[in-house]
């Protein structure tokens, strides 16, 4: 990393992945599951309602899937900014 210019130019990308991942995850676990919950009961997803299963169980998987995706974004920043590891 040459500078403080990459240095800010690195956490900038890096917050704007942060906000972006848990504003999914915000819109899967509380739009989802809370508010839509009644009108996503019509669709059913392996015999339960919609609404249900993100209240239940959607939210925790949506999480574990944004994880991976924040640490392949975060490895091809660290390759992009030349602070991965060897």
């Amino acid at each position: 990393m040459a500078g403080k210019q990459d240095f800010e130019a690195y956490w900038k990308e890096n917050l704007t992945y942060v906000v972006i991942l848990l504003a999914i995850w915000f819109s899967v676990s509380y739009l989802c599951g809370i508010v839509f919950a009644d009108a996503l009961d019509h669709i059913r997803l392996f015999g339960f309602p919609l609404g249900f299963w993100f209240a239940n169980q959607g939210s925790e998987v949506i999480f574990v899937i944004l994880i991976a995706v924040y640490v392949k974004l975060m490895n091809a920043l660290d390759i992009k900014y030349d602070v991965h590891e060897q």
